[in-house]
């Protein structure tokens, strides 16, 4: 009978594997664990110049900081803020991503497959600062390619100050990210679309199905169980808005429209130093989330019988 290795002699074993682990396992230890304690801000007066040990030792405020929170009168339009621009970002996101990824692996060329691909994900790679950059400069009254356009086919006769109407952000937030992030947002879909039995397309063919009729009902389906996923993780992070684009097109003129949940994290944690009511807001963020993550889950069994757990 063979002797029971133990944990000791296991760890001995894969010395290396383990050496390997070390780095990522300390970056998580202190970047996604010890961090952790900084939720206990949300339910202490905290102030700043107690330093790390205030953390544990300031007095306990109970639920102020979230009385404080959803006191503000500012709070109902963040919050619509963030939910509008993801609700429909997502509504229009999702189904555009994997339109454009069947056509991309519609495409018969390898070589032009692969151009535009690398044409479309590069965008991604650009930082925020100056994707945004181009964006304003694009939606400028000065010069802009936008209202350089609509005054040629005489739609308007003056240039409009798209950045400083705060009607048009969130149309603004959602186009530029979709521009942005659409080649990558491919990625999955066609890794999934890669997996799809060549065999039934070969029978599709036979039967003379078209293309969009072999799409519809061969392919489309293969890749339900990625879609019912990324859809369920896009639900789960309504509450998430890409803070560098939002942050970046943000100014005084648009603040009513633009001002969302993640960029009042940053002016108040960081610029106001009220660091508890940060971190109650992030708690409230995270509540919800998992909320959502669940409904979502529990939503998708029972439609689709497709779920994360």
């Amino acid at each position: 009978m063979a002797k029971k290795k133990g944990l000791g002699y296991d760890s001995t074993s894969q010395l290396q594997l383990h050496s390997l682990m070390l780095p990522g396992t300390i970056l998580i230890v202190l970047f996604n664990i010890i961090p952790l304690f900084g939720l206990l801000l949300a339910f202490k007066n905290y102030d700043i110049t107690d330093g790390f040990s205030g953390v544990f030792t300031s007095a306990w405020y109970g639920f102020q900081n979230f009385k404080v929170i959803f006191s503000n009168s500012n709070f109902g339009p963040m919050l619509v803020n963030t939910l509008g621009i993801n609700l429909i970002g997502n509504l229009i996101a999702i189904p555009v991503t994997i339109f454009f990824a069947l056509m991309i692996n519609e495409i018969a060329s390898p070589r032009f497959k692969s151009f535009v691909q690398t044409i479309t994900y590069m965008p991604h790679f650009i930082s925020w600062v100056v994707f945004g950059g181009i964006i304003i400069t694009m939606l400028s009254t000065d010069g802009g390619m936008l209202n350089t356009i609509l005054m040629k086919l005489h739609i308007i006769k003056s240039g409009i100050s798209f950045m400083a109407k705060p009607q048009y952000f969130w149309a603004i937030a959602i186009i530029s990210n979709l521009l942005k992030e659409l080649g990558w947002g491919t990625i999955l879909y066609i890794a999934a679309m890669s997996g799809v039995d060549e065999s039934l397309y070969e029978a599709a063919d036979l039967d003379g199905a078209s293309r969009m009729q072999k799409m519809a009902h061969i392919t489309l389906p293969a890749i339900e169980p990625t879609i019912v996923i990324m859809v369920i993780f896009a639900v789960a992070g309504i509450m998430n808005n890409n803070f560098d684009q939002i942050y970046v097109l943000q100014n005084p003129f648009n603040l009513g429209r633009s001002e969302v949940i993640d960029t009042y994290i940053f002016k108040v944690g960081l610029q106001q130093l009220q660091f508890g009511l940060a971190a109650a807001i992030n708690i409230f963020k995270s509540v919800l989330a998992i909320i959502l993550l669940f409904a979502a889950n529990k939503i998708s069994t029972k439609l689709t019988d497709q779920g994360l757990f």
